[in-house]
């Protein structure tokens, strides 16, 4: 496994924890202090800013989970991968999007470029 990879795991083992506890530890796991996250519906910086916006998608979409669509792609300090939100009751995913991550020396991301390519009612 490369360092993208881990990477990608750790940044969808943040998007999909199931408490608050884990959320907390998967977050310092993946991102840097002072890690940015910018997408179409959010600018957020840090630790507790990211975990915000995580829950906010939890709350608006439960019983779903994020998952990677295909292999993430990467150069130098840069990963872009796709992904999709994903339910788990019957496997319908009505978003989809793809994000460009930078990496610290330690592996863990430091900035999230993300798109979103599928929303409901667009």
């Amino acid at each position: 496994m490369t360092a993208y990879d881990e990477a990608v795991q750790r940044y969808f083992a943040a998007w999909n924890a199931a408490t608050d506890e884990e959320l907390e530890k998967a977050v310092a796991a993946a991102f840097t202090e002072g890690a940015t996250y910018t997408d179409p519906l959010a600018d957020v910086r840090g630790h507790e800013e990211l975990a915000a916006t995580i829950d906010g998608a939890h709350q608006q979409f439960p019983g779903f989970e994020f998952r990677l669509a295909g292999t993430p792609d990467g150069h130098h300090d840069i990963v872009r991968f796709g992904w999709e939100l994903v339910s788990t009751a019957d496997g319908s995913a009505p978003v989809a999007g793809s994000d460009v991550i930078a990496l610290a020396d330690d592996g863990r991301i430091t900035s999230v470029s993300g798109f979103l390519d599928r929303v409901p009612g667009a």
